[in-house]
Order: structure tokens, then sequence, then C-alpha cells
């Protein structure tokens, strides 16, 4: 799969240094399951970052469990809010580890309505940070007009959408936040299926839409 809008280095070494909650380690997580050049790029980035250590000498502080657990932390093991990416071995459109969060693949999931077409299920995670959903756009529709009042990851799972010039597709994820005013459209053909993690509630230019937005929880 050639994904062509990868997470940030920035991002991807908060994932990797395990500094992220956990709605957004889901995120980076599934986005790694989906894109190889991504999961090279974590690689890279734990083999630097353990070399460099190797390479300093224990302080008199700090104890062997202390070192051992900061070498593992980099080589990419489990810990608080970091999220392991393995890729799904099974055929089907949601990977791991997000399909242990949804509890199976498409097929059997069960969407609530959001009102023109358009589909949300909301994930629960231990993460008060954040809050994390799967969508599903219609083809050819709109996510109303919006800004963001903090950061917006969005993974696109099947189907694609244009944001502007851009068109992303899937694997691709696109980074928001409060210094863009959007309109993201599903493309024609294909229902477009997409994990979404906020922080904040979305910010709407659409009076109506705003009225709404309590009862959606969007």
């Amino acid at each position: 799969m050639n994904v062509q809008h990868q997470v940030s280095d920035e991002l991807l070494l908060d994932y990797a240094s395990g500094n992220l909650s956990e709605g957004w380690s889901l995120a980076v997580a599934t986005h790694l399951a989906l894109c190889p050049q991504a999961r090279r790029r974590l690689q890279a980035m734990e083999g630097a970052a353990g070399a460099l250590f190797d390479k300093i000498s224990v302080s008199a502080k700090a104890t062997d469990a202390d070192w051992d657990k900061m070498k593992a932390k980099l080589s990419g093991s489990r810990s608080a809010g970091h999220t392991v990416a393995r890729p799904s071995q099974s055929e089907g459109v949601i990977p791991e580890p997000l399909r242990s969060y949804l509890g199976g693949d498409v097929s059997s999931l069960k969407w609530k309505a959001l009102g023109r077409g358009a589909y949300q299920i909301r994930i629960d995670t231990g993460d008060p940070d954040t809050q994390v959903r799967l969508l599903r756009i219609p083809a050819g529709k709109p996510v109303p007009e919006h800004t963001h009042d903090g950061r917006e990851l969005t993974l696109v799972l099947a189907g694609s959408f244009h944001d502007g010039q851009d068109l992303f597709a899937r694997g691709d994820l696109e980074e928001a936040d409060g210094s863009l005013l959007h309109t993201p459209t599903a493309t024609e053909g294909e229902d477009c299926i997409c994990l979404a993690v906020t922080e904040r509630p979305l910010k709407f230019s659409s009076w109506v839409v705003r009225m709404i937005q309590p009862i959606l929880k969007i």
C-alpha cells in the first residue's frame, strides 16, 4: 500500500517514546498497521534512540530497573499510552488494534445515524482527554465546514475524501488543528469510513449544526 499522507515526525516520535494518550496512540497505531513506510520510520527512530542510549553511561542515581525500563520503551514495547501496532493478518476493512476496540469488522458494526446519510460509532477508551469515533460519510457528501479547538486526527479506512486539493485514501492520516477551516468531502462511488480522534468538540461554521451539536456529541 502506497500511503501518501503519513504521520508527522513529531507525532511519531511522541508515539515511539510512549508520550501519547490512548486516543491519539490508537490512531497512530492503526495508521502504522496500514502504512509500511511509517513502520519503517518508526523502526529507524527507535533504533537510533536505542543506539544513542547504549552509548550513555548510567548515572549513579539511576537503578538498573530504571535503565531497563527506558530501553524497553525505546524498543517499542507496550507502555502506558503506547498502543503497539500489529498489522491485521485477516482480510477486512478494519485492522488491529482498532478491530479489538470495535469487536469486529465493518459488517458486524452497529452504526448510529448523524443525519444526511452519515453515521458514527463512539469508541470507548480509558482516555479522558480525547473523543474517539468511527465515521461513515456517504459518497459525494461533505462534512459541514468546521475548524478545531485543538488537534484532530483522521485516518481513512475505506473509500476516500478530498480536503481542498488533497486526496486522502485508505491508510492516509490527516492532522488538523485550529489553523485549518475545511469541508472534507467523501469522493463519489464509495462511502468514506474513517477513524477520527479529537480533544475538543468541532467548531462548525453553520449555526444550524451548532444547535444540534450537543445532541450528536461531535
